[in-house]
């Protein structure tokens, strides 16, 4: 079990729905979950639930922590509507710098496209029409797929949060070949052959 730290972003209008596999998961396999709001002030996400920060996102310095293992950038009505999380595309920047994964989703990777973050990556999001916008200089890069892992960076569009939770996942080796497939055939198509793989990994120690 490892004792590494996710930082999860959250922020007014954080997409509730997105990150659920991707936490539940990390944390069972002995992550900890740390949530990195705007400030320490709570934050409601598009659900109306109501999150108060572990810790500000000035915070966070990945270049100087050794634990630190992922940051996680999720879809947020603000993405779209001004600066307000720019910090959260330049603390991505950081961190890639750093050699520490980034994962981000939906409205995320517009932020990150707007930093300039996925003109030389391959990537995705909703659709490449949505990033275009941004007037970013990574069309050419863009992969019409569920979610794309290049190097340090994972991108996914807001309908896929299993398949962003696998390669999560991947990226962090909490699941690896087979078993890492049977995962995701049994939560993106509820497979019931798959639980008896994981099952069978579960008894046998295999992460």
């Amino acid at each position: 079990m490892t004792s590494k730290t996710v930082y999860l972003a959250v922020y007014p209008t954080f997409a509730d729905w997105e990150t659920g596999h991707t936490t539940a998961h990390l944390a069972q396999h002995g992550y900890a979950i740390r949530t990195v709001g705007p400030s320490l002030d709570p934050v409601s996400t598009m659900g109306g639930v109501r999150i108060q920060p572990d810790v500000s996102i000035n915070d966070v310095h990945p270049g100087s922590d050794a634990d630190v293992s992922m940051l996680i950038l999720t879809g947020a009505e603000l993405w779209d509507m001004g600066d307000e999380l720019a910090p959260f595309a330049r603390k991505a920047r950081e961190f890639l710098a750093a050699g520490v994964p980034v994962a981000a989703m939906c409205g995320a990777t517009a932020g990150l496209a707007r930093e300039g973050l996925l003109d030389d990556r391959a990537h995705t999001s909703a659709a490449a029409g949505y990033l275009a916008a941004t007037g970013y200089e990574g069309g050419r890069r863009y992969v019409d797929t569920d979610a794309v892992t290049d190097g340090d960076l994972i991108t996914a569009g807001p309908t896929e949060p299993v398949a962003f939770a696998r390669e999560v996942f991947g990226k962090l080796g909490v699941y690896e070949g087979e078993v890492l497939d049977a995962w995701y055939r049994l939560f993106h198509d509820s497979d019931l052959s798959a639980y008896e793989v994981l099952m069978a990994a579960e008894g046998a120690g295999v992460e």
